[in-house]
Formats: structure tokens, sequence, C-alpha cells
């Protein structure tokens, strides 16, 4: 942006310039440590899924989605609120800058993925809504978890907030329709979609507790077990032949 450059219907000084120009970096660098905190959450639970997968065979994730906010997207939030134009406020008022939203495929696997990313030191639980055991009146079900993680810059280490939203296949179906349909008619729903909306709520929930029941009945008494590597027979031989020489 020059000195000459201007908003529409208004012209900016130098001043001024400098300083939109300044809100723009802050903002920039504010987006880009959000961006970078999904990184870390998503190394984090790649790392977990591998984990479960080696030691018991089992992937209780399905699938994993992320974003981050655009500009314009935060400036109307923002704007909405009336929060002051500080990179301080904003970042610790808005907690959904960043987003992960992790699909599993029982009701079970939700609260162990959340124990398990909420276990480790570096993340800091900032608020947790369970909207499974305590649906909205909508019928919206899922874990929201507010999480503050570690992000190590250059200039030091800092900590950034990600919202992660963590829901069964049922959930995530329900909510996904849910939001294409308030969308379609500007928040100005029908009261027979919204009541359809809340009987179909029931009717996913119905078939997230069936499905539990016959999971748990295929593999009652299972023995969990390990998916070692692949050693092959040189691996072997070499690994008995340092371990008799442990003796």
């Amino acid at each position: 942006m020059t000195e000459r450059q201007q908003l529409p219907g208004m012209a900016l000084t130098p001043s001024q310039v400098a300083s939109v120009r300044s809100l723009r970096h802050d903002f920039s660098r504010l987006l880009m440590e959000h961006r970078f905190v999904i990184d870390e959450l998503l190394t984090k639970i790649s790392i977990l899924r591998e984990e479960s997968l080696h030691m018991h065979s089992y992937n209780p994730i399905e699938h994993i989605a992320s974003r981050v906010k655009s500009p314009r997207s935060l400036l109307e939030k923002v704007n909405r609120r009336q929060l002051p134009l500080d990179i301080k406020a904003i970042r610790t008022q808005i907690t959904d800058i960043a987003g992960i939203r992790i699909t599993c495929s029982f009701i079970a696997d939700t609260y162990h993925v959340l124990d398990m990313l909420t276990s480790q030191d570096d993340v800091r639980v900032v608020e947790i809504k369970d909207y499974i055991a305590h649906p909205k009146p909508n019928g919206y079900k899922s874990l929201h978890a507010i999480l503050e993680v570690p992000v190590f810059l250059r200039s030091g280490s800092t900590a950034v907030i990600c919202e992660v939203q963590i829901r069964t296949i049922a959930m995530d179906f329900w909510a996904s329709l849910e939001h294409k349909i308030h969308y379609k008619f500007a928040g100005e729903v029908p009261d027979r979609l919204i009541e359809e909306l809340t009987q179909t709520a029931e009717v996913a929930n119905q078939l997230d507790r069936r499905m539990e029941q016959l999971h748990a009945e295929v593999h009652d008494g299972e023995e969990p077990h390990r998916t070692d590597e692949n050693f092959d027979e040189e691996a072997l031989r070499i690994l008995w032949d340092l371990s008799t020489r442990q003796e």
C-alpha cells in the first residue's frame, strides 16, 4: 500500500497508510502463528494415530480436517464482537481462528482421542464443552476442546490457541447437513425443517449407539495385539547376536 492508495470512499494520509500497513503485518503474523499451531497439533494427532495402530492394531480416527480463518473472516468476527484492534485481545477472545475437526467411528473413540491429546504435557486445556453428553437444543453433538499449544519461532516460544472438534461420522454428517440448511435459508429455517433436523439428530444418535454395540460384540474378548515392525531374517539374526552378547 503506497501513500497515494485509497480505500473505498476515503483517501489515506501517510500516517494512516503506515498504521494500516502495521496492522496488516500484525494480523498476517497472527494468522501465520495459527497455521503453525495446526501443524503442531496435526503432528501430535498423526503420532497418536500411528501409535494406536502399532500397539493395538486399531485406528480410532477416521478423518481429520483443518482450517485457519481468512483475514476477511477474522476481521468480520472482530467487528461483530466489537473487539479492539489489539492482537493480544483478539488472540485470547477469538478461540476459533485455528480449527481442527477429528472424525471417529464410535462415541467411545471421541473421548479416547480427546484424552490422548489433552494428556500431553505441552497441551494446556483452556476449555472443554461436551455436546455429546449434553447436546445443544437442536440436537448438535460434538466434543469441543479449546487447547493452547506452544509454537516455537525464531523469536522464541509463543502459546497459540486452537479449537479442536471431535465427533463421530454420524454426528459429522448431521452437522454438515444442518450447516448447509442454515446457510441456504440465511438462518431463517422453517419450523418444519428445524423439527426434522432435531428428529434426525436422534436417529443419528441411535445409529451411533447401535454401531458401537455391534463393534463391542464383534470384538468381545479379543486381546489387543501389537503390529511389530517388519524384521527380515538378517535383522532378526543381528538382534539375536546382540542379545546373546549382553549375556
